[in-house]
Formats: C-alpha cells, structure tokens, sequence
C-alpha cells in the first residue's frame, strides 16, 4: 500500500492514478481531498472519471482512513504541509485541486503557503473562508429556522436518498466507517481563530486563480445560498448547482458533479495551452 513517510514519523496514505504527472499527453494533475465524513475512497465515482486524461491524487487526510495522526500530532494544523509533502512526492509541480467540506482548509492551507502548485480550485460544497457579513447574517437565520439543524451524518445526504438508493447509503456508511475515532471538537476553531471575523475572499481574488463553487441544491451543511454569496465575493469564479443532492454531491449525483468539475478543469486546461500558445 503507497505510504508517504514523514520526518516526525506520521505515514501518509495515498494513490495515484491515470497517466504519469509530466507524461506526454498528460494533463495537470487532479488532487481530491475529501470531506470529514470520508477518505481516499470516497472518491470511487470520480477516479475513473478523470484518469482517462489527467494524474488523479487521492488521500487520506491526516487523521483519516488509513492516515491515522500520530499521539499528540498536529491533527488539521498538519493539513496543508502533508499535502505539500505530497505533492514533492509523485512529482506533481502543480495541481487542480478540488477540495470538499473539510478539504477545503487544506486546498486554503496549500494556497497560502504555495500558490504556485495550484493551477485552479474547485470548492465542493465548502465556503472556502471566503465568507463576509452578509454571509455570516444568512447563515446564523438558518440555524435560528432550523434549516441547518441536526448532526452532520444526518445532513450529509439529501432528504429521502436512503431510501431511493439504500445500497449507495449503505456503501457511503462503510466508506466513513473506515475513519478513526477523533475528538468530537477536531474541527473546531482554536486560539485566535475562535472569534476570527476575517475572509479569505481577497486572497482568492488576488490569487487569479480560475475558481468553481459547487454546491448541493439540498445541501445543509453549507447552503447553497452561502455557497452563492461566496460565488459573489470572487467575481469570474463559476458556480454550478447540483441537482437533487445533499452535501455529498460527489456520492448521490457523480454524473452531474462529475461533469461540472470535469467541464471546468478541460476549460482551464485549453485556456492556458491557447496562452501558452500564443505566448510562443
């Protein structure tokens, strides 16, 4: 099983797949990092979906799956240097990173310490940071009105996909089921990020990275109206709604998200070989 062994001694579970990062004909590679209800294999519908043309990167986070966190270790602190570490790894000098729920601490991790690795973002059903008080006031209304209410589990998948697909549930059950116990606060703000009130939006916009915000039409973990706001807050992203789905879209509609994240990562693609192109 592919490990990446770190100094401190903590082992990073990953696989590659599709062509060889530098390859002829290859394209940027495609790292996935998923959410905190899942790990690498989460991923099983979007692999075969990519790998035909670009490198797929995926990974259990630190702390997940196969990459349990060593006593005492940094937990998500660690998210953004082990991706790094990663990436020096299998060779990867630059990525299109799609990151969701959780990952996107780690796609945000990686932009303030490397943007240089990054050819695009794809934020799935995360805000990214990018947030401001407007985004704040919508959001506190939907805890008040119950709409964001219920444990995570309970929110991950729309209402009523148990039982028009019990066996896909079930398999995204098993799927989580793989992740070590943690800490009930794992994620919970610490320090002098508990009453933080800033935004990563400026960041991203200056970045001038090609953004696609993608969000579940039944989404209550992040709805989709905070996912729109986010869209606002950095202008020429894109932003694509998923039809029918919860805060999984990846798992419930992967034709769909699929297509979305595929679309736009061909479209990145061609715009810079036509730069590149041009500029030769």
């Amino acid at each position: 099983m592919p490990y990446l062994d770190l100094d401190d001694g903590f082992r990073l579970y990953y696989e590659t797949h599709g062509p060889t990062p530098g390859s002829v004909n290859a394209g940027t590679p495609v790292l996935l990092a998923h959410g905190a209800g899942g790990n690498a294999l989460s991923w099983w519908q979007q692999v075969p979906a990519f790998a035909d043309r670009y490198p797929v990167i995926t990974f259990d986070h630190r702390a997940f799956g196969r990459s349990p966190d060593l006593e005492e270790g940094p937990g998500r602190i660690g998210f953004g240097t082990d991706v790094r570490a990663l990436l020096d790894h299998v060779g990867a000098e630059r990525v299109h990173f799609v990151a969701h729920s959780m990952g996107g601490r780690t796609a945000f991790g990686l932009l303030s310490r490397s943007p240089e690795r990054l050819a695009s973002l794809v934020y799935s059903g995360t805000n990214g940071g990018c947030v401001d008080d407007r985004y704040r006031a919508l959001k506190q209304r939907l805890e008040e009105d119950g709409t964001l209410a219920g444990s995570l589990l309970a929110r991950a998948l729309a209402e009523g996909y148990a039982d028009e697909s019990p066996e896909m549930r079930y398999l995204y059950m098993r799927i989580r089921a793989l992740n070590p116990r943690r800490p009930s606060d794992f994620l919970k703000p610490t320090g002098r990020m508990v009453n933080y009130r800033g935004s990563t939006a400026q960041r991203l916009v200056d970045s001038g990275l090609p953004i696609l915000w993608v969000v579940g039409e039944h989404d209550r973990v992040v709805h989709p109206d905070l996912i729109r706001l986010s869209h606002g807050l950095t202008p020429g992203s894109r932003f694509h709604l998923v039809q029918g789905a919860g805060h999984s879209g990846y798992f419930e509609r992967p034709h769909d998200w699929n297509a979305a994240v595929r679309g736009f990562i061909d479209h990145v693609e061609k715009r810079t070989a036509d730069r590149t192109e041009a500029a030769g």
